[in-house]
């Protein structure tokens, strides 16, 4: 499921945005989630990284979309913004904020159909790369390259990255799941081990990041063979 924001205070076309998302979610076979915001100031109230599209009308009352777009990439560097505009002048502003693009009003559904597919299509890119975990107080994005180790606790998870611990709930199955064809592997029952920071293996223990991560008897020899698979391939 794609969650997409329109921020957007004229009710007219707020209400055409979401229908021209389910003619595109029926020609497509997408599934939307939808968070309608009339103003740049509530969407940026606590945000979370909760969204993978946000729809942004560039003038509103309160808090315009540029200044709306210039909050959220302090704490989100990899939503797709587009922005909604009559002033086409605000397309090169929009580079500042990395915004992907722009549809003039009156909005068209085929220029509308367009730019939403180019920003599914990063945003689907962006996936392979990134995973969103749900922390105590909202959700984070985790670069997958960043993450050393993933440990399981009980029902949560402890992340293990160059930034720091993040604890999230949910089960080994599930994030070996996501992350199993990115060069994770299960060291044991309680690690997923990202062979990238894999620094060697000594006396049943891989070397990661200067922490000996036991290795099970069980798992000992399938994790041999897909780090000597992976260290391979990156040497070709």
């Amino acid at each position: 499921m794609i969650k997409i924001a329109i921020v957007e205070d004229e009710v007219m076309y707020a209400n055409q945005l979401q229908d021209y998302l389910k003619q595109y979610e029926k020609e497509n076979g997408e599934l939307f989630e939808i968070a309608v915001y009339t103003d740049g100031d509530e969407i940026v109230h606590k945000y979370r990284s909760q969204f993978d599209i946000i729809l942004m009308d560039v003038e509103m009352k309160f808090m315009d979309g540029m200044s709306a777009a210039e909050e959220i990439r302090k704490v989100d560097s990899e939503v797709v913004i587009i922005f909604i505009t009559n002033m086409p002048q605000y397309a090169i502003r929009g580079y500042a904020v990395d915004a992907l693009d722009y549809v003039l009003k009156p909005v068209s559904y085929f220029a509308f159909s367009q730019r939403l597919s180019r920003a599914i299509g990063r945003m689907k890119k962006r996936e392979t790369k990134n995973i969103s975990v749900n922390v105590k107080g909202g959700t984070i994005r985790l670069d997958v390259a960043n993450i050393y180790y993933i440990e399981s606790q009980g029902h949560n998870l402890i992340f293990h990255t160059a930034s720091g611990e993040y604890e999230a709930p949910g089960t080994m199955k599930e994030v070996e799941d996501k992350l199993g064809k990115l060069n994770f592997f299960r060291g044991n029952k309680g690690y997923l081990i990202n062979l990238t920071h894999v620094e060697g293996v000594q006396e049943s223990c891989a070397l990661v990041k200067g922490e000996q991560l036991l290795l099970s008897r069980a798992r000992r020899k399938d994790f041999m063979e897909a780090l000597t698979c992976y260290w391979g391939e990156v040497v070709k």
